[in-house]
This record gives structure tokens, sequence and C-alpha cells, in this order.
């Protein structure tokens, strides 16, 4: 069975993670994604974006490895009139755009949707912006945590506010994306007519804000920091340390797994407690029930709470480092590995075909073939375009030959 989106054509004009994440996802799903990048930033940024001692040879970073497996890669500067005449015809010939410009610069570029939609009417133009289409800020994952509370609700209750360890709004954004594209294409479906999706990183992280939103907006109470605790449920996600130092967090949900949780742990007489029977009372004395957590816990090895609580099937888990988390049996269902590198999917759903994508291309590794292949130009239209400066030419070990 062939994969859902198999001889989708996709141009890729965003960088960095929001746009280049959505374009993971719809190669993995069986398109063609064809990344143009900016030569006078030796393409998308990220690429330069390494680790101290990280090895600096080729073009592949590990960050860009995050959001760039299955992909072919052309560096094209947009801005001459030869580089915006070779995206408008892969435009034309393309299914789907993705692009993350500040508002005014797609149409200083000539890369704006209307220009866009008017070369090819079935496009999906899809746009990831900070703040909106009339905002000309930028947009900075740390800046929009800021911005959108997720910073300040980071953190533990006495220290200051902390970003998440990961660009979350971009990743959020992507998703909303994913959304977007995937009714569009389906509307495309039904009427046969191309479609304009915009999504900014400020919006797609208030919408995820889920019940710490609702708990401000219908009672009014700001949410503080709370460390790993849950403000509405309690033992949920609370840290404990068992005997032999190895930290855990429980999911207790229900009054059911809290009654088993006491039993597991040898300590009935907190559920037999009715103050703490159930879950409105557990929340009022979140520190009593985390002082006598944290007793029992700690009296106990890992390996003994594991088989006390899976046992009785208590939501908990320990908490992992990467080492440990990919040194799981269970990770390898989203591991990307191709060309001596290893990623993570962007789509893990299951049920679903997708195809096994290429390891992350090298800067301008495809340009030759896309211009020969994909757009028919011959060897001199390929060198006039070496020539105005709008191509660098074929990229090491990519063979020029043909017409």
């Amino acid at each position: 069975m062939a994969a859902p989106l198999a001889g989708l054509r996709v141009v890729e004009l965003a960088a960095i993670l929001a746009g280049p994440a959505t374009g993971q996802f719809l190669a993995e799903a069986g398109a063609e994604v064809i990344k143009v990048e900016n030569p006078a930033t030796e393409g998308d940024p990220t690429r330069g974006w390494r680790l101290p001692g990280e090895d600096a040879s080729g073009t592949i970073s590990a960050y860009f490895a995050c959001a760039n497996w299955g992909k072919r890669s052309i560096a094209l500067d947009v801005a001459s009139d030869a580089g915006r005449k070779v995206v408008h015809d892969l435009v034309s010939r393309a299914d789907v755009v993705l692009a993350s410009y500040k508002p005014g610069d797609a149409e200083r570029l000539g890369v704006d949707p209307a220009t866009l939609m008017g070369l090819n009417p079935r496009l999906v133009d899809a746009r990831i912006s900070a703040y909106g289409e009339e905002d000309p800020r930028p947009g900075f994952d740390a800046v929009l945590q800021a911005e959108s509370g997720f910073t300040f609700l980071n953190g533990e209750a006495d220290g200051p506010p902390c970003k998440m360890p990961v660009a979350l709004v971009d990743l959020l954004a992507a998703h909303q994306l994913k959304e977007a594209l995937l009714l569009a294409l389906l509307q495309r479906e039904r009427d046969g007519q191309g479609r304009r999706v915009h999504v900014s990183l400020f919006d797609a992280a208030l919408a995820s804000l889920a019940n710490q939103a609702s708990n401000y907006l219908l009672t009014g109470q700001v949410p503080q920091r709370m460390g790993s605790e849950h403000p509405n449920i309690v033992p949920y996600g609370a840290l404990f340390q068992t005997r032999d130092g190895r930290p855990l967090v429980l999911a207790v949900g229900t009054d059911r797994q809290w009654n088993d949780l006491t039993l597991a742990l040898g300590i009935p007489e907190l559920s037999a407690d009715g103050t703490l029977a159930h879950n409105r009372g557990r929340v009022r004395e979140r520190c009593r029930v985390r002082e006598a957590l944290s007793g029992a816990i700690g009296s106990l090895d890992a390996a003994d709470v594991e088989e006390r609580l899976r046992r009785r099937r208590v939501p908990f888990g320990f908490v992992n480092t990467l080492q440990e988390v990919f040194a799981l049996e269970s990770s390898r269902e989203v591991l990307l590995e191709a060309g001596g590198l290893r990623g993570v999917r962007e789509l893990v759903a299951r049920g679903i075909e997708s195809v096994e994508a290429a390891a992350p291309p090298e800067y301008n590794a495809d340009g030759e073939a896309i211009l020969r292949d994909t757009l028919l130009y011959d060897a001199e239209q390929r060198a006039s375009l070496v020539a105005s400066g709008a191509w660098p030419g074929p990229a090491s070990g990519d063979s020029a030959s043909g017409v």
C-alpha cells in the first residue's frame, strides 16, 4: 500500500523548526519535499547550530537533522530575478508551499500567497508567522514561551520562571499547521480549489495552555509555578525519590488508583482517611499527601517500588535521561536511521503508511537534479543561473551531466 501523500510535491520556503518539522512530516507520509535554502546564509541557519565538540564536517548539524529527514535541498537566491523564477517554476508544479517569512518579506520577494496561488490555483499555501500576518516582529521560541505564559508556569514554586528545554511553541505550531494542511488537501479533493492556511506561533501557544487557560478563564485565579505538580489533581506529576536514589513521578488520576497506591506502599490508613478519599480533599491537603508518600517511597528501593506499583497498576514512571530513553525497546518504533545518522519521526501514528525517510540532505545536494530532472532546465539554463549568482552550482558529487 502506498504512503498517503505519495505523488504530492511540496516546496519548503521555511527554516529553523516549525516549518521544517511540518515538511518532514509530509515527507514521511510520502510527499516529495524540496527544501529551498538561502545561499547568503549557506542554507538553513540550523545547519550551523552545533554543540561544542560536534563534528563540523559536512553541512548537517544535529539540530538540522531533527526536522529535515526525507527532503531534497536546492540553494536559490530568491531575492534575485533568476532565483525567483526558479521558485515560481517549482511552485507551478507543486501541491503545497510551506513558508515562514516575516510580514512584508514574502511580498517583497515575490513569493507571497497571492502571487504563488496566481501561478497555481490548486496550491495549498501554508504559512507560519510569529504573531499574525500584520505584526512584523520576528518569532523566536524562547520569547514566545515567555509571552504566552509557559515560562511563567514552568519551574519550582520558590524558583524563577524557566523555559521548556525544547522549542515547544515551534512544535505546537507545526502540529497546528499539519492539521490545517491536511484539512485543506481534503477540501481540495472535494472542490478542486487551493487554499491559504496560516498559523501564528502565539495563537498555537495559547491554544495549548489547556487546563491552565481554563483554570484562569473560569475562576479568575492566576495559575502559579508548582514544579512538577498538577493544580487540579493530587498526587499527579510530583517527584519522589526511592531509597536508592531513583527519582519517579506518580500520575494518580482516579480515587481507585489512589486507594491502590496506598495499599501498594503499605499505608492503607491514608485511603481510609475520609479527608483524602477523594481528589478534592487531596488537592486541599497536597502537602500532607506529599509528605506521607515521600516517606513511604523513600523507604523502598526502586525495584521494590516498581514491582508493587506495577502489580496494582498504579500509573508511575522513573525519570529517565535521554540515554536511558533511547535504550528502551519501545523507542525503536520512533527512530529514523539512514546514512549513519539517527533521528526521531514526525509521523508516529500507527495504522498510517509511511516511507523510510532518507537522511537529511547536505546543503544544495539536489540542486542539479531538481533543475535538470524536475524543471527540465538544460545545461545552458543551469549555467546561466550560476553566472547570475542565483544558484551556486552543483554540489560536490552531484552530477552536472545531461541536458
